[in-house]
């Protein structure tokens, strides 16, 4: 009976350990998604997981209609947003003339 007491209780650290390690993170990231998906509104820059860089020109039930060129507006499922700027933030931008410095091999 000792015997199936210890592979009991190993099989509870083990649950432990598999749940902080696996599953606790991957919720976290997913309510991140969520509210990040959640708070989206028109105006911010997204990047979605196609790589496609726009702005959010209107928000719809589950799509969003992004323009990612002067005139090119294209509907995307709100899921598909992975990272986002918002449209009220300073942006960095360069001064006309003003050069990007490349690292060169």
């Amino acid at each position: 009976m000792e015997g199936a007491t210890s592979l009991i209780i190993l099989l509870v650290v083990f649950g432990g350990i598999f749940y902080f390690l696996l599953i606790r993170p991957q919720r976290k990231k997913q309510q991140q998604h969520e509210d990040l998906v959640d708070n989206l509104k028109t105006g911010d820059e997204v990047i979605t997981a196609g790589g496609i860089h726009g702005s959010v020109t209107e928000v719809m039930e589950e799509d969003l209609l992004i323009e990612v060129e002067d005139g090119t507006v294209i509907k995307i499922q709100q899921d598909s947003v992975v990272e986002t700027k918002s449209g009220d933030e300073d942006n960095e931008e360069l001064n006309p003339g003003e050069e990007i410095e490349e690292d060169r091999l």
